[in-house]
C-alpha cells in the first residue's frame, strides 16, 4: 500500500457511491481509502436529502470496515455557511496528508465544478471513478454484480409514492417514466443499498412509514415535495 494515495470517499449510502467505492477497492490499486464522509441533518439525525437514520449509516461503515466521519449541518444553511464548513472539515483530511476525495457522481458538470474549485482550496483532487458512464448501463451492472438497495426517497415531480420502498431491480428500471434517469442522476430518486459485495454482512432492517415532507425554492415557495421511507 505504500505507493497508493490517500482518500476519503464522499459516501451516500447509496446505490451510486456504493458501486463507486466497489471499482476503488477491487479494480484500482491507486487510491487508499481513509474514511467514508458523510453529511448528516444535525437536528434529524440522518443521511442528508436520504433521509436515513444515522444507526443504518454507521452500519454500513461497519461492514465495509472503513471508518466513518460525519458532517453535521443545521437544519438551515446558506451555501457560503456549507463551504465554509466543508472547507474546514476538508483542511482537517488534508492535514493528515489525504489529497484525494472520491465521488459517485456520474454526469451532473455544475456539480463537478463545485466539488473541484471547493478542493482546490485545500490543495485536493476529486476523483469520478463513474464519471460519463450511461446511467442504465450503471445500474445494471449494480443489479447484476449482486448490490441490493431500496428507494428511500422520492421527488414526486418525477415519481409517484408507489416507488418508495421498492427495491432496486429490473422490474423497477423497467417501470421508470422515460423522463427519469436510471439512476436518479437529477434527484429523482435515492436509496439506500443494505447488501453488497464489499460489505462483510447483509444489514438487516424494517421498513416504517412513508413521510411526506414540503421544501421551498429560492423564492420562499413551497413547491417541492418528496416522500421519505422511514428505515428501522
Amino acid at each position: 500500500m505504500s505507493n497508493t494515495l490517500p482518500a476519503i470517499f464522499n459516501w451516500s449510502g447509496g446505490k451510486d457511491s456504493a458501486l463507486a467505492l466497489y471499482h476503488l477497492l477491487n479494480q484500482n490499486t491507486d487510491f487508499d481509502i481513509k474514511y467514508l464522509l458523510t453529511s448528516v441533518n444535525q437536528h434529524y439525525r440522518r443521511v442528508s436529502m436520504h433521509g436515513v437514520r444515522i444507526e443504518l449509516l454507521e452500519q454500513q461503515a461497519t461492514q465495509i470496515g472503513i471508518p466513518l466521519r460525519m458532517i453535521e449541518l443545521p437544519e438551515t444553511l446558506s451555501m457560503d455557511e456549507y463551504s465554509n464548513l466543508m472547507r474546514n472539515t476538508l483542511t482537517k483530511f488534508q492535514e493528515e496528508g489525504i489529497n484525494h476525495a472520491v465521488f459517485g457522481d456520474i454526469f451532473l458538470e455544475d456539480l463537478r465544478v463545485y466539488r473541484e474549485q471547493q478542493l482546490a482550496q485545500v490543495a485536493m483532487q476529486a476523483v469520478f471513478p463513474l464519471w460519463g458512464r450511461p446511467t442504465k448501463e450503471i445500474l445494471l451492472e449494480f443489479i447484476a454484480k449482486g448490490f441490493q438497495a431500496v428507494v428511500v426517497c422520492v421527488n414526486a415531480k418525477h415519481l409517484d409514492k408507489s416507488f418508495v420502498g421498492r427495491l432496486l431491480d429490473k422490474s423497477f428500471l423497467e417501470d421508470l417514466p422515460a423522463t427519469v434517469d436510471p439512476c436518479g442522476e437529477n434527484g429523482e430518486y435515492h436509496s439506500f443499498v443494505f447488501d453488497a459485495p464489499i460489505f462483510k454482512n447483509p444489514i438487516p432492517f424494517q421498513k416504517g412509514e412513508i413521510v411526506e415532507r414540503k421544501f421551498a425554492d429560492n423564492a420562499g415557495v413551497f413547491d417541492t415535495q418528496f416522500y421519505y421511507l422511514d428505515l428501522y
